[in-house]
């Protein structure tokens, strides 16, 4: 006999994913600063948008470093962080949306929802959560993320057939 709490499947960032993306975005923000430093533009405004840039990126990386380490669990009542923080209930799920034109992160995928659930949440890299839209991906291995996909779709048929006796 299973508990709603026992987790079913993990999503582990991606390792390798973890330090391209990241490495990217530190080097794009570098580069702005570097720029910004050793030629710095005749308008002032420019220079200010590099500078805000700049300094974005690297924040972006840092957090985006610090976010992706976290794994997600699915139970069959929720996919939460292993933090505790809950993506969303499985009984809110309208639909999942792995589809090519999706608006989803890379080897993600996308969770409409019944009800909107709390406040606007981002993740960078992991998961991002708007309205009643869910998105998870980015630095996440695409079979990882296609099994829990997959899972919630079951559990989605499973409630919904329970729901029917």
């Amino acid at each position: 006999m299973t508990t709603s709490d026992e987790v079913l499947e993990r999503i582990k960032p991606n390792g390798a994913r973890r330090v391209m993306a990241t490495g990217a975005l530190g080097c794009l923000g570098s580069l702005l600063l570097w720029i910004a430093a050793t030629q710095p533009p005749v308008d002032v405004g420019w220079l200010i948008f590099l500078v805000v840039m700049g300094a974005g990126s690297l924040w972006l990386a840092w957090k985006m470093w610090e976010v992706s380490a976290t794994t997600l669990e699915l139970t069959r009542s929720e996919l939460r962080e292993a933090g505790g923080r809950v993506l969303f209930e499985i009984k809110n799920v309208d639909s999942v949306d792995r589809g090519f034109f999706a608006f989803k992160p890379a080897s993600g995928f996308l969770v409409r929802l019944k009800e909107p659930t709390g406040a606007r949440v981002y993740a960078p890299g992991l998961w991002w959560r708007r309205g009643r839209r869910v998105a998870v991906g980015g630095v996440t291995a695409g079979r990882e993320a296609k099994s829990v996909a997959d899972l919630i779709t079951v559990l989605l048929v499973q409630s919904r057939d329970g729901a029917k006796k």
